[in-house]
């Protein structure tokens, strides 16, 4: 199973965590696979909101470049994962303005015939390897462990772009991994709501009124951390956290927001320094002494 890895900006910048946690977790699952270095942000829904041809250029070079290797993209990034798929399925729709776009990938040698699929870790981590597969990779089972799946906006909608239809799995996927370390699911209504990054920068008051929903929510329904394949999600819900709950009264930030492949390491008996869980601002101290505590299968 190979892969050209696209970690996206986050994974490459604010949170390197993700990036370590994650390739710890491929390699142990025997994952291969290539990185897109010279590939560019997908522009993460803002470019596009301003520009969408420019945006749907930089995504379709990207799975030019995939194509170019013979190799499907894997994405660690929910947001990365949605902008990508719906670039896909405009220029898949429109052959006119596919040929428009490899006239100025043909600047740089590349063209795309449409033949690039896009899958998160998420996804495969079901689709790919299995549940049950997955299963004989971990060495504790994380019983009494409350997690609450937030899924970020990107990774559930619009469903016609990230093949629902076809794959009706992908709309529990989280909830899946979540039973699959043997942890407890903490449903809650915001879980495929925005995280407000997205309006951070223009309505401020806004963005962390649903940080705040969202995070207390789980908190009062006994979640232990939060989970997300998202590293947008998990800037907005870890580093503004604090300032939102204190701001609409919500209580203290005591809700870790952990990352798909940090979950799946704690499981896999990876140390939690390697997992880069001692990085967030939100302290993890709690969650990491509960799963350290659980004994590793004999």
């Amino acid at each position: 199973m190979k892969f050209a890895f696209y970690p996206g900006c986050v994974a490459r910048g604010a949170g390197p965590e993700l990036f370590d946690s994650a390739v710890a977790v491929m390699d142990r699952l025997g994952i291969e696979w290539v990185e897109l270095t010279g590939a560019s942000c997908t522009g993460a829904g803002v470019l596009q909101e301003k520009d969408q041809k420019l945006g749907d250029i930089l995504n379709i070079r990207t799975l030019a470049m995939a194509e170019q290797l013979g190799l499907p993209v894997m994405t660690i990034c929910s947001t990365c994962q949605g902008v990508m798929a719906q670039a896909d399925r405009r220029v898949r729709k429109d052959a006119d303005y596919l040929e428009e776009i490899n006239g100025y990938l043909a600047e740089e040698g590349l063209s795309y015939s449409g033949n690039t699929t896009v899958k998160h870790l998420l996804w495969v981590l079901v689709e790919d390897i299995g549940v049950e597969t997955l299963k004989k990779t971990f060495v504790k089972e994380l019983s009494g462990v409350n997690l609450a799946p937030f899924y970020g906006c990107y990774i559930v909608r619009p469903s016609d772009a990230l093949g629902f239809d076809e794959n009706p799995e992908r709309q529990t996927s989280l909830e899946t991994v979540i039973e699959s370390v043997g942890g407890n699911v903490v449903d809650f209504p915001g879980k495929t709501a925005c995280c407000g990054f997205p309006i951070l920068l223009i309505n401020q008051r806004n963005s962390l009124r649903m940080v705040a929903n969202h995070t207390g929510t789980a908190s009062e329904l006994g979640a232990d951390a939060m989970v997300t394949p998202c590293p947008l999600c998990h800037l907005n819900l870890d580093g503004y956290q604090p300032k939102a709950r204190r701001q609409n009264n919500r209580g203290k930030a005591d809700l870790p927001i952990i990352h798909l492949p940090q979950l799946l390491g704690l499981a896999m008996g990876m140390d939690a320094k390697e997992l880069g869980l001692g990085k967030h601002l939100v302290n993890t101290k709690d969650i990491v002494g509960k799963v350290e505590s659980i004994p590793v299968a004999s």
